[in-house]
């Protein structure tokens, strides 16, 4: 039985241990707000904080999160840095198609959590992983500079 807390709460899985974390979510827990992009850890989509740290759900067995905390999108707003980021996503309104923005909301988290006043170039570093395919990259660098702003002033 593997033991893992999600979003706060504690589950056990009694499934294949290397199962992706992704599918994990999503099949057995009803977490849709992770997506499913490349499958090989290249897009970004399935962006999740384990540890607080970002990885990618869809090569990260279910076996090695056992004992360990993962957060997703959906509790990601229970944050005071997940909270400025989301607010910062709508009023930018940085989405165009959305599907990969919660794997992008995730990482920029993760950034500011580490970097609390990032560059530019800290932003595109820590968001080279995370693919948007409707090209919202401006929109994503000026609401983590909104975000950033917004946590200095809280």
């Amino acid at each position: 039985m593997i033991k893992i807390t999600v979003n706060g709460q504690a589950h056990a899985f009694n499934g294949d241990a290397e199962m992706p974390l992704l599918w994990y979510l999503r099949d057995e827990l009803g977490l849709t707000g992770t997506k499913f992009g490349c499958g090989m850890a290249l897009c970004g989509a399935c962006t999740v904080h384990l540890d607080d740290q970002p990885v990618r759900a869809c090569v990260t067995p279910v076996g090695a999160v056992e004992g360990r905390s993962v957060v997703t999108i959906e509790a990601v707003h229970a944050q005071k840095i997940g909270a400025a980021v989301q607010t910062a996503w709508i009023d930018g309104q940085v989405p165009q198609c959305g599907y990969c923005q919660s794997g992008q909301v995730m990482s920029a988290v993760a950034l500011l959590s580490t970097k609390p006043d990032p560059t530019d170039a800290d932003i595109d570093a820590a968001m080279s992983g995370n693919i948007c395919r409707c090209a919202t990259y401006r929109r994503i660098r000026e609401a983590i500079h909104v975000a950033s702003e917004a946590l200095k002033h809280a």
